[in-house]
């Protein structure tokens, strides 16, 4: 069968009192019917995260990281469930290379997630824990059938890491990747999920999931230990507040990449967007201006927040952002530089329910299938967040013992002028998250859009690294045109590439309902009742 869908087609968005929202459908029943047997937005988002590691492995597993926030009907509580760089982890042991390593045990830190989703289940879920990971279970144990865009994607991610300890065996017997359709079973992660939920989590950590990690680490050169899997915690934190236009933007705190986010927004208050149009070339690159000033401060500043020499406040201040703004040129592309403020492979999900309760939850192994290394009999396929530290010395995100990396993935969560909530939202995609971020905002305060049509716009990805900006083949060619004569680098891709991320939004639609997107550049689906 020819997978492929060449004609455009509009989603629809789904209007419901209780929606889940995410990028492959089996994981969003599988949320849905947590809530249809008395269970909350909380116990639906984490069995459908729970799912995501067994029915989207290309984009994480059961050794990732993740962050949350939740609305519990009254105010917004944050979550960050990232893993801490091993003890032995000094800058000495990376020394004569250029850049951390993107695979293998020198790229694992202690994997988060599983204490993340213990912390939400205690805190705010109404279901047994064991019961949210029923439907993963028996997916890992009878099988699917692989869906489409994962199929079209599993062979390529899986040549980057082909060749890590346990990768091959798990995810490409008989030597390949599985095909669209064809049924796919995971009996080792079945019996690992089993065991996570029976034990509530103390055997990845300090039990016999744990000891099966640790042997392979020290098999293969990791210096993972146990004290670094026992001392790890999710920690509750205050999530940052930005204000644009007529909505106020939260998101995590650093480690994670959401301040970038919120960076840029504070640049584009000082710029009349709605006026220079949707669309156009204009607005965007006013757009990825503010993106690249705030990708600047982002990379010379942002790490573990006990070791940032600057304080997120300070980069957030107001003046501090105008001043930044000032620097934006709307004729002309610029070549952004940090400024100095006053010293002080991705899923995501969102649900909600009829009691008010929402969730902005994102998962992730970082690149492709991570670091691509996999435990031996336990389906535990673990992430490569060590990739995204420095080896400069001196930088705040340097490498090194007890300390959590930059980190890439981030949820966010939008309330109105009264507080209210708006919006649990999400762009996954590495540092495309925090311009999808933006874009989104966009759309939503200055041009009005419904979540379908925010989901369903063309994009653009400004490279961090070099400038380039990548622009989706659905952007009208005059944008990409004026882009040029302005003296942006651009490149068009294919609607849908991998670096153009994918979204999934929940909206309020009234007091007792709400309106769901799911994006079409993947699998997704976004379901309600």
């Amino acid at each position: 069968m020819d997978w492929s869908l060449p004609y455009a087609s509009h989603r629809m968005p789904i209007l419901a009192r209780n929606v889940v929202s995410t990028s492959q459908p089996l994981a969003a029943q599988a949320g849905l019917s947590m809530m249809q047997s008395g269970g909350n937005a909380v116990d639906a988002a984490l069995a459908t995260a729970i799912a995501l590691t067994v029915v989207e492995p290309i984009m994480n597993g059961i050794g990732g990281d993740m962050y949350a926030l939740v609305w519990d009907g009254h105010e917004l509580h944050g979550l960050n469930a990232t893993g801490a760089a091993p003890a032995a982890w000094r800058p000495s042991r990376f020394a004569g290379r250029t850049e951390m390593p993107r695979v293998g045990w020198d790229s694992v830190t202690v994997p988060g997630q599983v204490a993340g989703w213990l912390a939400l289940s205690e805190r705010f879920g109404v279901l047994p824990f064991e019961r949210l990971f029923e439907p993963a279970i028996r997916y890992a144990r009878e099988g699917f059938p692989v869906s489409p865009v994962i199929a079209s994607v599993w062979p390529q991610l899986a040549a980057l890491v082909a060749d890590q300890p346990g990768f091959a065996d798990a995810f490409l017997p008989g030597g390949r990747a599985p095909r669209a359709g064809e049924l796919w079973r995971f009996a080792d992660q079945a019996r690992t999920l089993a065991e996570i939920a029976q034990s509530r989590g103390a055997s990845f950590y300090r039990g016999e999931l744990a000891q099966r990690m640790l042997q392979h680490s020290e098999a293969h050169g990791g210096a993972l230990s146990a004290e670094d899997l026992a001392a790890h915690r999710a920690e509750w934190v205050q999530p940052l507040a930005l204000r644009y236009r007529d909505f106020t933007l939260h998101e995590i705190p650093p480690n994670g990449q959401g301040i970038a986010a919120q960076m840029a927004l504070g640049m584009l208050r000082h710029f009349d967007l709605r006026a220079s149009g949707l669309d156009t070339a204009a607005t965007l690159h006013l757009q990825i201006e503010a993106m690249k000033l705030a990708f600047s401060d982002l990379h010379a500043h942002v790490a573990d927040p006990r070791l940032m020499k600057v304080s997120a406040s300070a980069l957030l201040d107001p003046d501090y952002l105008a001043a930044r703004a000032a620097a934006i040129d709307p004729t002309r592309a610029g070549r952004p530089q940090a400024g100095t403020p006053r010293a002080g492979g991705t899923v995501y999900l969102a649900a909600a329910d009829a009691g008010g309760m929402m969730v902005s939850f994102i998962q992730s192994n970082y690149y492709a299938f991570g670091s691509g290394i996999v435990v031996p009999g336990t389906g535990i396929s673990l992430h490569n967040r060590g990739w995204n530290f420095s080896l400069v010395p001196g930088h705040p995100n340097e490498v090194g013992p007890g300390k959590k990396p930059l980190h890439t993935i981030i949820p966010g969560f939008v309330t109105g002028p009264d507080h209210q909530p708006v919006m649990a939202f999400g762009v996954m995609g590495g540092f495309m998250q925090a311009q999808g971020h933006v874009q989104m905002m966009c759309r939503l305060a200055d041009f009005s859009q419904n979540p379908q049509a925010m989901n369903d716009a063309p994009r653009f990805m400004v490279s961090p690294l070099d400038g380039t900006v990548r622009l989706e083949a659905h952007m009208p060619a005059e944008v990409a045109e004026g882009l040029r004569t302005r003296g942006h680098a651009v490149q068009i891709l294919p609607t849908g590439h991998l670096d153009f991320g994918a979204a999934q939004l929940v909206r309020r639609g009234g007091e007792d309902f709400y309106i769901a997107a799911s994006d079409g550049r993947r699998d997704g689906l976004a379901v309600g009742y």
